[in-house]
């Protein structure tokens, strides 16, 4: 039974989410998770960030972790996604001739004055994540939308790992100049739509409690909220030194 999505980025980091499933006691949850974190010790990996159930969080502060903040998860289904208007263009890039280090600009300008609080990577480890979690197709989960030939933002929309219809985005974000301005909502349900192609049935959106603005695009686009989890992070001692 799966309990944990794991994602390995080598020896950088393991992200892990908490997968929450009826008729599982706290105390199976913390044996299995008990396992995973001896393996990442034994593998010398950098850090681990986990995601998890705060009725879990005296047991992982005594195994070291730290606190980082508390992640809000709203959800909707897609199958009454409103026909959008012609003013919003979306683009892949896997079909436009924006070039890898473009996108990366505009994802460094999109995720630039962030209310989340947890530690950002670089630009350059999330373009390796992205094809290291999205696979070999990740420019095709890539998008970009223009309006009147103006850049505002981005989404990354995608299958989450271990389903078939769960759809998530693996990061959205309006850029700064075009914020304020409607713009997040309007992009955010473009989102939403392209979800639907990739065979997604229902959305599941996370943030940090924070991030007010986008606690109020989830809100304003249907979503309902469905959970509350913790984020902890445990360095590795031997990298930490």
């Amino acid at each position: 039974m799966n309990l944990y999505n794991t994602i390995k980025n080598e020896k950088e980091y393991w992200l892990v989410d908490q997968v929450k499933q009826e008729g599982i006691s706290t105390e199976a949850y913390m044996e299995m998770f008990q396992k995973l974190l001896g393996e990442w010790q034994e593998g010398n990996i950098g850090y681990i960030s986990v995601l998890m159930d705060e009725v879990h969080e005296q047991e992982l502060k005594q195994l070291g972790f730290t606190k980082i903040s508390t992640i809000v998860e709203y959800t909707r289904t897609l199958e009454d996604i409103p026909i959008l208007d012609g003013e919003i263009q979306a683009y892949s890039l896997s079909e436009s001739n924006m070039s890898d280090q473009v996108f990366a600009s505009l994802y460094q300008a999109c995720r630039s004055g962030s209310a989340n609080k947890n530690k950002q990577q670089t630009i350059e480890q999330i373009m390796q994540s992205l094809h290291h979690e999205l696979g070999a197709h990740w420019r095709d989960h890539c998008f970009y939308f223009t309006s009147n030939n103006e850049k505002l933002g981005i989404a990354i929309p995608h299958i989450e790992m271990g389903t078939t219809d769960e759809g998530r985005m693996f990061y959205f974000g309006v850029v700064p100049e075009w914020r304020g301005k409607g713009y997040g909502a309007k992009l955010h349900l473009h989102t939403l739509s392209l979800l639907k192609l990739f065979h997604a049935t229902y959305y599941v959106g996370s943030t940090d409690e924070a991030n007010t603005n986008m606690i109020a695009i989830f809100k304003r686009n249907g979503c309902m909220l469905r959970d509350r989890k913790g984020i902890y992070r445990l360095e590795n001692k031997i990298n930490a030194e």
